[in-house]
């Protein structure tokens, strides 16, 4: 046992003694008092790592335009077509009865007699058809037909790249005890009770 504990002790045991005395009537020579120490702390600031060391990807969408494009979307073709003949109709005279004696019945005042009749020549207009041009067949060429279309094209591939991140580290405040506290007992000196 050391001395400071014995010292403790001992002024523990003097003081319940006094205390028995002074209940019975007798006069207090020493007085304590318990007494606590409080622990002594302090702040101690330190670097931790926020977060480790690793690595991210930078990435960018590709991008897109539009442009815009003449294309064939008929090409050009070649038929063949009949061009009917040009005709045109003319007109002229034909004989058509030479004439001449020909014997008919006929009634002369009552009376029914075979005559001798003369007829003179016929005449007609008629029509005929003159072909001016023949038929031919005629060469078409159709010409090709073409659109303006809209296409979207990559203007920018995408790009991806890798980007080393460094740790991040963070001050923080931690509390360590410096001194533990104590407990022990203090004399003190109360007037007309606890004197010397």
């Amino acid at each position: 046992m050391s001395g400071k504990t014995a010292c403790f002790t001992i002024a523990g045991l003097a003081v319940l003694g006094t205390i028995s005395q002074t209940a019975a009537g007798g006069r207090a020579v020493e007085c304590y008092e318990p007494v606590r120490t409080a622990d002594v702390y302090d702040t101690v600031y330190e670097d931790v790592m926020a977060s480790p060391p690793g690595q991210q990807v930078d990435y960018t969408p590709p991008i897109y335009g539009t442009r815009e494009r003449v294309v064939l979307t008929v090409p050009a073709q070649v038929t063949y077509e009949i061009v009917p003949a040009i005709t045109r109709t003319v007109y002229h005279t034909v004989q058509v009865d030479d004439g001449g004696y020909s014997w008919e019945w006929r009634v002369i005042h009552g009376r029914k007699v075979l005559c001798k009749v003369w007829h003179k020549a016929r005449y007609e207009r008629v029509a005929d058809t003159v072909v001016i041009q023949p038929e031919r067949t005629r060469r078409v060429v159709i010409p090709a037909q073409y659109d303006q279309i809209a296409e979207e094209v990559l203007v920018q591939s995408e790009q991806r790249r890798i980007i080393d991140v460094p740790a991040s580290y963070q001050t923080v405040a931690r509390r360590v005890l410096v001194h533990e506290g104590s407990s022990g007992w203090r004399r003190v000196h109360i007037p007309r009770h606890c004197q010397d």
